[in-house]
């Protein structure tokens, strides 16, 4: 079975309640979250595709019409996602269907292909990723349609209720973040700095905090023999408002300097150095891309990097929770905010966040 062989359902029918706005519509690298699945769905041969939702607005009818697929309704409000598929498998004329979520931008149908090549007649076949179930991202044959029907009739909106009454299988999938949900706005600040990587020829990450002294240069010190030992090769970028000079006196580069070079490299077996003068303080952004041979650039400043910005807050001044913020690390808690909040402490926080703005 191949993808030309099935359907698929691009579910998008959610109220959005823990992002507080329609997630559907949030712009993610230039286009909305939901055009960017529909991007990914028109680029696969699939035999039927739909799009269910609660109601034909002029947003989706016109997705639809760009990309190629039928949109479907809700016939009841508010039930869920299980609705969503339910009124797509009425639709259906292949005995398959893949049923997708709107909300994953890291998404790539080629995850699914296990699936594909898994099915024996069973009515449901579900990925599983990390220990975790992904009914969102599942395969169902139609036969599954009076299964749910009965469960919505019942009040039950459940998919992994009825996936439980019918023949299935579940497939072990290698943990990857093309899973990730988009439902708050800590989510979409994560997957934010995430694809601004993705763009970037190596990523790059902002260690930054209100005051001196709050542990910057602590925090970047524990944190990258924990990365090394993830196979990440680090490299750093470090403002100081002070000003610096490393040469030596009495060396060659500092003889070069003295007779009035404006620019000195020093280059050895085992590595190199640049120095140079400038009239105006040169970006971090820009130091940071001629680094070669590192997986990621943590910039240590307080106002001068780049997104995504990890936050550090140890009781110094106000903690900066700015739009290019993705996580807060800190010695207490913070109420209302709109990121991923850790202890200070927990460097292995750290480095899970860290993989992930790396796509690592």
């Amino acid at each position: 079975m191949n993808f030309q062989d099935i359907a698929v359902l691009v579910i998008a029918g959610g109220r959005s309640s823990r992002m507080g706005r329609d997630k559907r519509f949030l712009a993610l690298a230039g286009c909305s979250m939901l055009e960017r699945m529909l991007k990914k769905t028109a680029a696969i041969p699939f035999r039927e595709r739909y799009l269910c939702g609660a109601e034909a607005s002029e947003k989706l009818v016109a997705l639809c019409s760009a990309y190629g697929l039928a949109f479907v309704a809700d016939a009841r409000p508010a039930a869920g996602p299980l609705e969503g598929i339910r009124s797509g498998l009425a639709r259906l004329q292949a005995d398959y269907v893949l049923a997708v979520s709107c909300d994953m931008p890291l998404f790539a149908y080629e995850h699914l292909r296990p699936l594909l090549a898994a099915a024996a007649g069973e009515l449901a076949i579900i990925p599983v990723v990390g220990g975790r179930r992904q009914p969102l991202a599942g395969l169902y044959h139609r036969q599954i349609l009076p299964v749910v029907e009965r469960a919505l009739e019942q009040g039950a909106n459940k998919i992994g209720q009825v996936i439980e009454q019918v023949p299935h299988k579940l497939v072990e999938l290698a943990d990857s973040d093309a899973f990730f949900n988009v439902n708050t706005p800590a989510d979409f600040r994560l997957v934010q700095g995430r694809l601004l990587n993705e763009r970037r020829p190596v990523p790059m990450i902002t260690v930054s905090a209100p005051q001196s002294n709050t542990g910057k240069t602590t925090f970047i010190e524990k944190l990258i023999p924990h990365l090394k030992e993830q196979g990440l090769r680090v490299g750093v970028v470090k403002g100081d408002c002070h000003g610096y000079d490393v040469d030596e006196k009495g060396k060659d580069s500092w003889r070069f300097r003295q007779a009035g070079a404006d620019g000195v490299a020093v280059v050895s077996p085992s590595g190199y150095f640049i120095q140079q003068r400038t009239e105006q303080r040169a970006s971090l952004l820009a130091i940071a891309e001629r680094l070669t041979d590192v997986d990621v650039v943590l910039l240590e400043s307080r106002s001068h990097g780049t997104a995504p910005k990890i936050s550090l807050w140890r009781g110094l001044g106000n903690l900066v929770v700015d739009d290019d913020t993705v996580a807060v690390f800190s010695s207490g808690e913070h109420r209302d905010l709109s990121v991923r909040q850790y202890d200070l402490d927990d460097i292995a926080a750290a480095v899970r966040l860290v993989q992930f703005l790396c796509a690592r």
